[in-house]
């Protein structure tokens, strides 16, 4: 495929899991704007329901604590890729997406293909 019509594919594709992974983060983190690329996952407010005493609000909270839990290495895992591909569409732009962040060398389009935010070529990744 032509360089300049594979860029343009590369980005499209990028894109498209860029919106995915932010869609994906909203439901249960919020955007830091004081740090470029992070997000937080959402604390619960630890209130449970009005109607809920005792035990029941408890067990809501203990439920709430736990999914936060849950949710922070996804929140850890989700922002690392997006930032992959940020700093994919990044280098597209700077006319250095086939440029290896390591030896300097070129990486392959069947390697960005598999990994569209790949940033080594296959040599420097093994």
């Amino acid at each position: 495929m032509e360089e300049k019509e594979f860029l343009k594919s590369q980005k499209k594709i990028l894109e498209t899991q860029k919106e995915k992974l932010q869609k994906m983060l909203s439901e249960f983190a919020t955007k830091d704007n004081k740090l470029k690329g992070d997000w937080d996952t959402k604390y619960p407010e630890m209130g449970g329901g009005d109607n809920e005493t005792g035990d029941d609000k408890l067990e809501t909270e203990a439920d709430e604590v736990e999914e936060y839990e849950t949710n922070l290495p996804i929140e850890h895992q989700l922002e690392t890729r997006l930032l992959k591909i940020n700093d994919a569409l990044e280098r597209i732009n700077k006319n250095q997406y086939f440029v290896c962040q390591k030896c300097g060398g070129k990486i392959e389009q069947e390697r960005l293909l598999a990994s569209p935010e790949a940033s080594l070529c296959a040599k420097c990744k093994d």
